[in-house]
């Protein structure tokens, strides 16, 4: 069933809305993958804060060029079945979800990824911004290297406690005996 002219117009201001909003989009190849696997990745999206949106690659074409920051970017490699992944929070968290999704299904393949400066994002290099470390193992390493140094001056602290009240130790079982 072909989609009217105002569908299509529909689909191309929202598609053209959220990539505004986005601070990273990434595209996808979804060949061969099964509904029950495409629901599994949209509910892993969306805990994620990720979008999943299916579009034809002509609307979001069309999207691009009508959007200013996007309209030189050069759109090659966009062809075939392809899925956009969207997050309006997290740079890396796009590309993170899907490579992650990706190990174990070997049907998701990251084809390119935009930033919100309009630049356009190879493969090897969206692969990259998926293997960083997320917002939250970021802060958890910043956490940990703040705390290092104060758990080494309470182990040093507790060590001349412990070394004192072994001394005592010693010495009231010397006078004992």
């Amino acid at each position: 069933m072909a989609i009217t002219k105002a569908k299509k117009e529909t689909l191309v201001s929202e598609f053209s809305e959220a990539l505004t909003q986005s601070k990273m989009t990434v595209a996808a190849a979804y060949t061969g993958l099964s509904v029950a696997d495409m629901q599994k990745l949209r509910r892993q999206a969306t805990e994620a804060g990720v979008s999943i949106k299916v579009i034809k690659n002509r609307l979001v074409k069309v999207a691009m060029t009508n959007h200013k920051t996007f309209a030189n970017v050069d759109m090659g490699l966009l062809s075939g079945q392809l899925l956009y992944a969207m997050s309006d929070s997290d740079e890396a968290a796009a590309a993170q979800i899907l490579a992650n999704f990706a190990r174990t299904n070997d049907a998701i393949q990251l084809v390119a990824g935009f930033d919100a400066a309009g630049q356009l994002l190879d493969t090897a290099t969206v692969k990259q911004l998926a293997a960083l470390p997320t917002k939250d193992q970021l802060r958890g390493q910043l956490v940990g290297v703040i705390a290092a140094p104060l758990t080494q001056i309470m182990g040093v602290m507790n060590g001349a406690q412990r070394g004192f009240a072994q001394v005592l130790s010693q010495r009231a079982e010397k006078v004992s005996a």
